[in-house]
């Protein structure tokens, strides 16, 4: 990637408090360590209206904060007509992600919308909500963030050829 380019990347999830908001935290992360943070545009939404305003679930700062992750902070939001053209990439977690996005799309989007999972090495292509499944797998949260960061290593190791 050229130094003078500027990338930018949206996550985007349900509610904007768990998946897209993990996702988030790892990028900004990633690209603080390789020192490429000034090139990128990093942000998270949400489908859903739930979580205007609100910060991330405390289950996802909890996990960031154990993996060293501990200055992120996000206000949730609703993805926007504009964030199509302002963000190179739009990555969903799931297909109903996928699906809302694609719905939401004006003609004129210059914005990749793909599922973040598509550039899992594991090869797990959804991420699944944690907010949902957390009642069954205590891990859930924890899972969540090892595929982001699996993904976002990929994505990142991909783009930057």
């Amino acid at each position: 990637m050229a130094s003078s380019q500027k990338h930018s990347v949206l996550f985007v999830c349900l509610g904007n408090i768990c998946r897209s908001t993990m996702a988030e935290g790892v990028f900004e992360h990633l690209v603080e360590q390789n020192g490429t943070k000034g090139q990128w545009k990093i942000d998270s939404a949400g489908t859903g209206d739930w979580h205007i305003g609100c910060p991330p679930d405390s289950r996802t700062m909890k996990v960031l904060q154990k993996n060293g992750i501990c200055n992120y902070k996000h206000s949730g939001r609703l993805i926007t007509v504009e964030d199509f053209t302002s963000f190179d990439y739009i990555f969903g977690m799931d297909h109903q992600n996928i699906e809302d996005i694609n719905e939401l799309a004006p003609k004129n989007s210059t914005a990749k919308v793909l599922l973040l999972g598509s550039f899992d090495p594991q090869k797990e292509l959804i991420i699944q909500d944690p907010y949902f499944t957390h009642s069954r797998n205590k891990n859930a949260f924890n899972e969540v963030y090892d595929q982001c960061l699996r993904c976002c290593t990929a994505f990142l190791d991909s783009v930057s050829k």
